[in-house]
């Protein structure tokens, strides 16, 4: 059973990413804002649920929030300020489009650079634990496979249809034959081994 709040005095934002783990595409952001009586019993980490019900559940988030946010950070952008800290920048891009300014902020994970004006608190696995966070999880995870969907269009033979940027066997053998795509991180390397050898694209 999630938790609707982590405190109860200030208005909260939950937040969390998707895509910090991947070879390509950005890192998508989502924040937050759910009413107080916000409930559901299938709403957890998005890495527990079906693609389904993901969309299912984001139809959903998206009709009963007070305020969400999207944002993302693109592959240039994670090369030259490195992954975590284009994790915390995409959201905190998605913390300023919200409509409502919240009080306080919830993140996923144990670490965060600190919102201008803005109190935090960080918490272990909290898309399993708050609401909010899960909701963030869910719209960052969706939002994310619909880009990279839309671009998988445009260079099929990555399958970023089916592994969403991540590094499966099918994409690495891509990038070690087809090279680098713009939508590529190049701070990340790619490594193969094919009959013993470990080939290693930089």
């Amino acid at each position: 059973m999630l938790l609707a709040r982590y405190q109860h005095e200030l208005i909260e934002a939950g937040c969390d990413e998707a895509g910090r783990g991947c070879l390509a595409g950005p890192v998508f952001a989502a924040a937050v804002i759910l009413p107080h009586d916000f409930e559901h019993e299938l709403l957890n980490d998005s890495k527990q649920i079906a693609e389904g019900l993901r969309y299912a559940l984001r139809t959903e988030i998206e009709q009963r929030a007070i305020a969400f946010a999207v944002a993302s950070v693109d592959s240039l952008e994670i090369d030259e300020i490195n992954i975590l800290n284009a994790s915390f920048l995409a959201m905190h891009r998605a913390i300023e489009k919200l409509h409502l300014q919240p009080q306080f902020l919830i993140i996923d994970g144990n670490r965060f650079n600190k919102h201008p004006s803005i109190p935090h608190a960080c918490i272990v696995k909290g898309d399993s634990k708050y609401h909010s966070i899960a909701a963030a999880s869910i719209l960052a995870k969706t939002y994310r496979d619909d880009y990279m969907k839309q671009i998988a269009a445009e260079l099929p033979e990555y399958d970023w249809h089916n592994n969403k940027g991540y590094g499966t066997l099918k994409h690495r053998q891509s990038i070690l034959k087809n090279g680098y795509t713009p939508y590529h991180r190049r701070s990340f390397s790619v490594s193969l081994e094919t009959d013993g050898v470990m080939i290693q694209v930089l």
